[in-house]
Order: C-alpha cells, then sequence, then structure tokens
C-alpha cells in the first residue's frame, strides 16, 4: 500500500454518511474525484450524492476490508467510529487522519491528558470509574462542575451539571449513564465559546480559517459569526497557534476544530481548550460561500496529499452561519427568496426536534436574530 498523492478520476472513501460526508463528497467531485460512502444507515444523506455505498455496520471486517480495497484513499466524517474499523481500514488502504489522531480525540480523558501534555490548558478534570471516584472529583474539582461519559458524546448529549453535592444518588447517576466511563471536569466561568477550523497536509503544511464564535442552543450549535467579534488580535493568534501545536503533535491529515472557552480575568484574555473534533466542524460550514476555500475541499485536498488552498474569507467580509434546526428548515422557500442569503439543505427526511437540517449562510451586512 502506497500513500501516494491522488489523481482525478481516483475514489475517496467515506466513512459515516451524514451531513458532513455529503458535504466532503460535494467537495471531491467538484475535483473529479469519485466517491465512495460506506455507513450503516440505508437513508444516510452522504448516499444521495456518492457513486458508490456500501451499508453495513463499523464492526464488518469483511464488509470494511472490501470497502477500503476498493478505494485509493480513507477518510472519516466523524469520530466515533471504533479504533478497531480504523485499523482495519488503514491495513487495506490510506487512512487520514490517522487511527491514533481518531482514539486520541474520541475519548474525552485521552484529549484532555494530551491537550494537557502540550501545555495548553483545558479545564481542570478527574476520571470517574465509580460512585467513590465522583465524590472524590467533586471534593477535589468543587461544584457546578459537568459529569460527561468519556466516549460518544455529541450536541449536549451524555453529560449533566452537577450544581449541589447534595444532587442525586451517586448510583442512580451511574445509571443514568448506563455504567460508561465518566469524566467530571470543573466549571469554566467563560465568557464565550470559540473556535479554530484548520487543515494540516501529508507534507505538514498548515492553513487556518479566522477564529469564529460560536451560540449554542439547548447544547446545539445555533449561530457562528466570523471573524469572532470584539477580541484581541493577540488572541486570536494564539487560538490558531493552539491548533497549530495539536496538529503537528497528533501528525494529522485533513481539517480538525478545536473548540475553546473565552475567559477574560481582570480584563485579560485567555483560552481554554473545551475539546477537538478530528474532522470537518459545524462551526466551519460558512466557509463555503465565506472562504476561497471551503474546509471540504480543504480537507479533500489534505487527505488527497494535494496542496492546501486559500483560507482568507472572501473579500474580507464578515460571515454568519444559522444552523436549521428541526422545523426551521421548513422556511427554506423563505430562506431562498431572501437576498443574498446561501441556503443549504441536507436530504433528511424527517425533521426532529434537535436534528440538524440544513444551515443558511450570509455574507457581509447580516440581519439581526
Amino acid at each position: 500500500m502506497t500513500d501516494t498523492a491522488l489523481k482525478p478520476g481516483s475514489t475517496l472513501g467515506i466513512v459515516g454518511g451524514g451531513q458532513l460526508g455529503r458535504m466532503i463528497a460535494l467537495a471531491a467531485a467538484n475535483y473529479g474525484l469519485k466517491v465512495h460512502v460506506y455507513a450503516p444507515d440505508r437513508d444516510s444523506p452522504a448516499f444521495d450524492v456518492a457513486a458508490r455505498t456500501t451499508c453495513a455496520a463499523y464492526d464488518d471486517a469483511e464488509a470494511l476490508a472490501g470497502f477500503a480495497q476498493s478505494v485509493d484513499a480513507v477518510t472519516y466524517e466523524f469520530e466515533n467510529i471504533p479504533r478497531a474499523t480504523a485499523d482495519i481500514l488503514a491495513r487495506h488502504a490510506p487512512l487520514h487522519p490517522n487511527a491514533e489522531a481518531l482514539s486520541t480525540t474520541q475519548d474525552r480523558l485521552t484529549e484532555k491528558e494530551f491537550i494537557n501534555r502540550l501545555g495548553i490548558p483545558t479545564a481542570p478534570f478527574q476520571a470517574v470509574d465509580t460512585p467513590d471516584d465522583l465524590d472524590r472529583a467533586i471534593g477535589a474539582l468543587g461544584l457546578p462542575s459537568v459529569l460527561k461519559t468519556r466516549r460518544f458524546g455529541y450536541d449536549g448529549k451524555g453529560q449533566r451539571i452537577l450544581r449541589e453535592r447534595a444532587e442525586g444518588d451517586r448510583n442512580a447517576l451511574f445509571a443514568e449513564f448506563g455504567g460508561a466511563p465518566l469524566i467530571l471536569e470543573g466549571f469554566v466561568p467563560f465568557e464565550r465559546e470559540v473556535s479554530v477550523v484548520a487543515a494540516r497536509g501529508r507534507d505538514g503544511s498548515f492553513a487556518a480559517f479566522d477564529l469564529c464564535e460560536n451560540e449554542h442552543r439547548d447544547h446545539i450549535l445555533a449561530l457562528t459569526r466570523v471573524p469572532a467579534p470584539g477580541l484581541t488580535p493577540e488572541t486570536a493568534r494564539a487560538a490558531l497557534d493552539i491548533a497549530k501545536r495539536i496538529a503537528d503533535a497528533l501528525d494529522y491529515v485533513g481539517v480538525l476544530a478545536v473548540e475553546m472557552f473565552l475567559v477574560r480575568e481582570n480584563g485579560v484574555e485567555r483560552l481554554v481548550v473545551n475539546e477537538i473534533a478530528p474532522r470537518v466542524h459545524n462551526s466551519g460550514h460558512w466557509t463555503i460561500e465565506g472562504a476561497l476555500t471551503s474546509q471540504f475541499a480543504q480537507h479533500v485536498r489534505a487527505v488527497s496529499g494535494w496542496p492546501l488552498g486559500d483560507s482568507a474569507r472572501v473579500g474580507g467580509l464578515p460571515v454568519e452561519m444559522r444552523n436549521l434546526i428541526g422545523a426551521q428548515a421548513d422556511d427554506w422557500s423563505a430562506l431562498l427568496a431572501e437576498p443574498g442569503a446561501h441556503l443549504h439543505l441536507y436530504g433528511k427526511g424527517e425533521a426532529r426536534p434537535g436534528r440538524k437540517m440544513g444551515h443558511v449562510t450570509r455574507l457581509g451586512r447580516v440581519p439581526e436574530a
């Protein structure tokens, strides 16, 4: 197996069939690449735009091997695939990002230990494996604090804020999380949430998009503004430097996002890393219209062994991206009629509450919510 640069006409394998896989596939098609998508769900949105699909479980070793042998390189659209799956894929095709980067970032405890070893601050944390561990962790970190599953949490799932020491029976709390390994994180008094979406190439080249400000509602990203308003240039540069240090240490290839808290103490700004997403990211969707190279095109370039594109904003304009959650996507007709609005719908059938159905991007002057 040779990890050579892809050529137009090659086939890129994508593991995962959600909206991120769909947008990677669309970007790959613009470069003359074919796409083979592997996912366990027959109604996967990415299947609609792929040249070839495989519908099989992530633990189906035979199907995984056949899929990897049919493509020239493999990437993935989300981080919750098992490490064993990544290892099988890597035996048969170049895999980017690598399996070690995946396993480091899909466990909150491992991830925070890795970040701290780089000298980058995170929230204080303690591993929690038993009810007694939880008592000790609360004693060490205080309250309020956030109890989370170590793996498989997203959009607020798998976490609970603890505000009082007497809140709930410890055994009942463990039962609530299904006995999964947990982590307790000390509460960070942040002013706002920001993120850096960046890419690293096979040759170690690095390109970051401008620092974003993110607003969440009900634990789901609702709004991204770029550039993050009101921050010092030093803070913006520090955020990009953190992302580069993380990408280099992981020997990362592809797009990643680093989510951070902005903390202001005595008028001084500092950044605390919340988590790493080893993939294209919701807070980077604005780049499709708002940057010279979208995050999806950048990811395709990186994993294909091609030069990275220019990550600058189009015309230096400010950009706003709003997610369309659940029934908000029903406003598609009005959004299409709005001058300057760029609508993206993900091809999902049912608009359930909390489900990301699409997004809309506006460049330049944007209306108030």
